[in-house]
């Protein structure tokens, strides 16, 4: 069937509407209003979006059909409509991190993922919600409130690149970025139904992003990264290739892009996985799922080993992963003390920083995250790729009680711990590794189930490569119910 309206576009891919515009079949400014349209339309029940940028996006959007009449490119995103998540630095645009206390922060320069996103052409048509300072597996904050999954909208995204998912998850941006400190991006994307990618530690600058507090230089990270979510495991390497490229040359001078997949063909590739560990007892049905995942790639010719890599024991990788992520709370808990209202139920929770604890925990977790990464090196000069769940349980119902940590969600095996959230999304954070979440199926009640794999070190291509192949086989990402 041949595109010939905007609206044909509504679940395409990035790098299918860039090249759209460069031909002509579409212009930037019939796609920017489109977004614009179904964001007017579906965002009040979604509240993906909580900073609408429509006038500045349609002038950048007629920009863009100008640049291109005068045979100018401005880059791979050439007039393509894409969100931040609201705790990116944006010029003169309000960023609040889900702050009160910075509700009329005006930076006055961008982060350099929006930097680099604009050098590559893309129009911003706004900035999505996200969970108070990036702190919780849902997303939602006091000053715009929840976020809803499209799927169902009883039902969390996410978080807490929540908003992030459900803007692409229902076809209101093409690319949307985020961060991902304890799944923050992957599970998000489970959740919706949609692909995510946690980029190798260091591949993508950190600064502008909140927290730290506003104005202070942010120190290198020790688990925090900054990537993408789309609809399309192609945008997920276009979108590295825009905002980690430059970082990538700093480190390695000589090397102009990310090293290729390491295989051509899903025959060729050797994976391990795990579906499910005593530690962490995953949903049935989203076992079920993994497993017919599993099956597919050995009909598909894949080598593929169960079990974890040795001598890796998950509760020695866990506990530090924890002690790290708790010494960064220190952090985070002095920045909602300096920016949340006085009088708010976070601000008279919030306490001084324990620097001992601190900084104990800090060491440790440093210490223990080599010997973790070196762990993982050691697989993977044998192995491509690992799977593993991405969460034990499929999208529930909003939960906003507090203290938060001290939730519990209910599964078929009894209720865990919300703390738990974070066990398999952990292992590749704590050593800095690239993971890809692509979506693989759906629960019964419709609910999007999602597979991660995780890959070698700096060779980001290679999971993202798998989630293309895995797409092919399953049928890949569908629009949401809502959507």
């Amino acid at each position: 069937m041949k595109i010939s309206t905007p609206a044909d576009w509504d679940f395409a891919g990035a790098w299918q509407v860039a090249e759209a515009i460069r031909k002509h079949l579409v212009s930037s400014v019939e796609i920017t209003s489109n977004v614009l349209y179904r964001q007017q339309k579906l965002n009040p029940k979604i509240n993906a979006i909580v900073t609408e940028l429509g006038r500045l996006a349609l002038d950048r959007a007629q920009k863009a059909d100008a640049a291109l009449a005068r045979h100018e490119n401005w880059g791979c995103l050439h007039g393509v409509p894409c969100t931040v998540r609201d705790t990116f630095e944006t010029a003169g645009i309000r960023t609040t991190a889900g702050l009160r206390g910075l509700r009329d922060y005006i930076p006055r320069q961008n982060a350099s993922v929006v930097t680099r996103l604009l050098a590559a052409g893309a129009v911003i048509v706004g900035k999505t919600n996200t969970s108070a300072l990036g702190r919780d597996w849902q997303t939602y904050n006091d000053l715009f409130g929840v976020t809803n999954n499209p799927w169902d909208l009883t039902r969390t995204p996410g978080g807490s690149s929540g908003g992030c998912a459900a803007a692409v998850a229902a076809g209101l941006s093409y690319l949307s970025i985020g961060s991902d400190l304890g799944g923050s991006i992957r599970i998000p994307a489970a959740f919706c139904g949609v692909f995510g990618h946690k980029p190798s530690l260091d591949l993508v600058p950190s600064d502008g992003h909140i927290p730290p507090y506003p104005g202070r230089p942010r120190p290198r990270s020790s688990l925090g990264v900054r990537g993408p979510i789309a609809r399309d495991p192609a945008d997920l390497m276009l979108a590295l290739e825009v905002l980690g490229r430059l970082e990538y040359k700093r480190r390695a001078p000589s090397a102009c892009a990310l090293p290729p997949a390491r295989r051509s063909r899903i025959s060729d590739y050797k994976i391990g996985f795990v579906l499910d560990d005593p530690l962490c007892r995953v949903a049935p049905e989203i076992v079920t799922t993994l497993y017919s995942v599993i099956s597919e790639l050995r009909r598909s010719g894949a080598k593929l080993q169960h079990g974890w890599p040795s001598p890796l024991i998950p509760q020695q990788q866990h506990k530090p992963y924890r002690c790290l992520l708790d010494g960064l709370g220190v952090l985070r808990r002095e920045t909602f003390h300096k920016t949340a209202d006085r009088g708010s139920e976070i601000a008279r929770a919030a306490t001084a920083p324990n620097w001992v604890t601190f900084k104990s925990n800090l060491f440790s977790g440093l210490r223990k995250r080599l010997a973790a990464r070196q762990l993982w090196q050691d697989f993977f000069q044998t192995y491509d790729a690992f799977l593993l769940p991405t969460v034990f349980v499929p999208a529930f119902c909003h939960d906003h009680s507090e203290p938060w940590d001290q939730r519990w969600l209910q599964s078929p095996q009894g209720p865990q711990p919300y703390l738990g959230l974070a066990f398999w999304t952990s292992f590749a954070t704590l050593a800095g590794l690239p993971a890809t979440v692509a979506p693989v199926g759906f629960t019964k009640e419709r609910l999007p189930i999602g597979i991660q794999i995780i890959g070698p070190y700096f060779q980001d291509a290679t999971p993202i490569d798998l989630a293309s192949r895995i797409s092919h086989m399953l049928g890949g990402f569908q629009p949401a119910s809502t959507g």
